[in-house]
């Protein structure tokens, strides 16, 4: 039953006017339909995607591609043994990439604990894949609103805000192998002597007289 505004009178639910009173009855908007995503749109996706465009869209579908997204846990190796702050600028989502750099180490300076630095890195690699769909999301509406009457636009607008930036890639690779030339340096080193523990000194023997 639907009830007037004006004097409470209960009608059908399909009247358009108060049975009682005449009053205009106010129709509910029906519940948007979640519509799938269109060809068209999924070529937007992959262009804006760029590399490895199926595999996220397999990932982007469980939480809800074209419809109201859900989160849905999944996991990105590469946001996880990547270094993260580095996967996120790969992906030119730089607030991200910001957050990842700056949070573990403030949190290990605030906290003193080494292994704070693996716990942001299991984060990233539990919400990136996650947090890359909400990116792409906004980043594809917004030019679909802008640039959508000229082909030409849209595509160079996608290109600009979307794929990825391969020399990221040179810098994790360089971070890494000037880790290991640490790593392998402090070994060859070892413990510095002050910092070796001392040793009690061994008793004289005693010598016999004749």
């Amino acid at each position: 039953m639907k009830s007037c505004s004006q004097c409470q009178q209960q009608n059908q639910e399909d009247a358009k006017f108060c049975y009682q009173c005449g009053n205009t009855l106010t129709v509910e908007p029906e519940p948007p339909i979640a519509t799938p995503l269109t060809h068209s749109d999924e070529s937007l996706w992959r262009q804006f995607i760029g590399p490895h465009a199926d595999r996220y869209l397999e990932h982007f579908k469980k939480f809800g591609l074209g419809e109201e997204p859900k989160f849905v846990l999944t996991w990105n190796w590469p946001a996880f043994l990547y270094i993260s702050f580095l996967w996120f600028l790969y992906r030119k989502m730089y607030v991200y990439a910001l957050v990842y750099a700056l949070g573990p180490m403030i949190s290990t300076y605030l906290t003193g604990d080494l292994t704070v630095g693996l716990v942001w890195s299991i984060m990233a690699g539990a919400t990136a894949n996650y947090v890359y769909y909400w990116h792409c999301r906004e980043q594809i509406g917004e030019i679909k609103k802008s640039s959508w009457t000229d082909p030409v636009k849209q595509d160079e607008a996608l290109k600009e805000a979307g794929g990825v930036q391969p020399y990221v890639i040179w810098v994790g690779v360089a971070v890494y192998i000037l880790f290991a030339m640490t790593m392998i340096q402090l070994l060859q080193d070892g413990l510095p002597d002050g910092d070796r523990v001392p040793t009690k000194p061994a008793r004289p023997t005693a010598t016999s007289t004749t």
